[in-house]
């Protein structure tokens, strides 16, 4: 039980607090990991390069920190929870990254709606709805609109959108009190949990001897005998 405790969590061979430079250590794993996830994330949105906006780059530098994770022989376990996270950050980050992209260099547009359609209830019990829209010259955006798109919204009204004059990130309606930090602030927590989880795991990884030296001498003598 306790070499199955040691491979799933971790042996955490040490006594008392943990060494200051192995939390550290930890902590900078997570730390680069998070930001080479967003910062590539933002730099594809910006630039305009689908590899690297899309968030596959992100999944590479997830898989790499769990990677490290392996070489390091944290617990199992830990392994998973930290490589979950990771994904769920580079999952999240595209969209996050192009509102950056947006709050930073974006342009308001009045559209006109040409079409309202209920797409069912939100995670928080409101009703969401998606608006068609056109621009001044007739042509229907690829996107439909649910910022500022409400169930008093019919055919024929103005919506105003925001969207990038070179064309890299797709439009998206125009929200009160939306700016740079705004889209990055839905990524705090799973930067921090993908930190914390990262912690933990080099944290419990921490091994004072081999396996070998970790026997006591009845057992090494009978491991001689066999």
């Amino acid at each position: 039980m306790a070499h199955l405790r040691s491979a799933v969590w971790g042996p955490s061979e040490f006594v008392g607090l943990p060494p200051w430079w192995l939390i550290g250590e930890g902590f900078l794993a997570g730390f680069l990991a998070a930001g080479a996830i967003v910062g590539s994330t933002l730099v594809g949105a910006w630039t305009g390069r689908p590899s690297l906006a899309d968030g596959e780059a992100g999944l590479v530098c997830a898989a790499a920190l769990a990677l490290y994770l392996v070489l390091v022989r944290a617990g199992r376990a830990l392994i998973g929870v930290v490589a979950l996270l990771g994904v769920c950050l580079a999952l999240q980050a595209p969209q996050a990254a192009a509102g950056v992209v947006l709050a930073e260099r974006g342009r308001v547009q009045s559209v006109v709606v040409t079409a309202v359609r209920d797409a069912g209830v939100t995670a928080d019990g409101r009703d969401h709805y998606l608006c068609s829209v056109e621009d001044g010259n007739g042509v229907p955006l690829k996107v439909r609109i649910w910022r500022g798109c409400l169930q008093t919204t019919r055919p024929g009204d103005a919506l105003s959108v925001l969207y990038d004059p070179e064309g890299r990130v797709l439009p998206r309606g125009v929200e009160a009190g939306a700016g740079v930090p705004g889209p990055l602030r839905g990524l705090a927590g799973w930067a921090a949990a993908l930190m914390a989880g990262s912690m933990v795991a080099v944290v419990r990884s921490y091994r004072m001897s081999g396996p070998s030296d970790a026997l006591t001498p009845s057992e090494r003598g009978g491991a001689d005998r066999r």
